[in-house]
């Protein structure tokens, strides 16, 4: 039975946002790529409103509706050099519809361990993981020459902020008695 959107088709679409977000930022890891996923995604979700069956998971469907749209982007931008496969994307799409909220509860706890740590660390961490003005994730290599130090030691550096953060993500989840599956070792 096909149904026009209707206000509390509006306020679930609104509502899920963040969560879509998340989901499509998992499955890609740039912001920006997640982003633009997102718009496609949420054009896809309008346009294809009257699929959805009122009283059903709109969560569950709208996130299928983006998975779709990354498995689109993701054959667009083929020609990249980093590339999981469609499997990979797939079951990290599952994960993230079979409990959204953890998603957002590890990001707030990797938030928190973000602001433990020293200034200099936070800083290097921006440099490296921050888009460059093309968009574009600036390397290491450059990281190093902004910081007249060896790239080595760069990459030594960030292998330790990212091993402490692991372990500051774990025990935070740990406390919270939250699942610690899937954080990085």
């Amino acid at each position: 039975m096909m149904h026009e959107p209707d206000e509390q088709f509006l306020r679930d679409f609104t509502a899920s946002q963040r969560r879509l977000f998340l989901t499509i930022l998992s499955q890609v890891g740039r912001p920006a790529d997640a982003e633009e996923i997102l718009q496609n995604a949420n054009l896809a979700i309008w346009r294809k409103a009257h699929t959805f069956e009122p009283g059903t998971n709109f969560a569950a469907w709208s996130s299928t509706v983006a998975t779709y749209e990354v498995l689109k982007w993701r054959e667009k931008k083929g020609r990249d050099r980093l590339r999981f496969s469609d499997e990979f994307v797939a079951a990290v799409a599952r994960e993230a519809e079979a409990d959204p909220g953890l998603w957002e509860e590890r990001r707030r706890v990797l938030e928190t361990c973000v602001e433990k740590l020293s200034a200099k660390d936070r800083d290097l961490l921006t440099r490296r993981y921050t888009p460059g003005a093309d968009g574009e994730e600036v390397q290491g290599k450059d990281v190093a020459a902004m910081l007249g130090r060896p790239v080595n030691a760069v990459y030594q550096s960030l292998g330790r902020i990212k091993k402490t953060l692991a372990e500051c993500v774990r025990r935070e989840l740990t406390q919270l008695g939250a699942p610690t599956t899937g954080v990085a070792t």
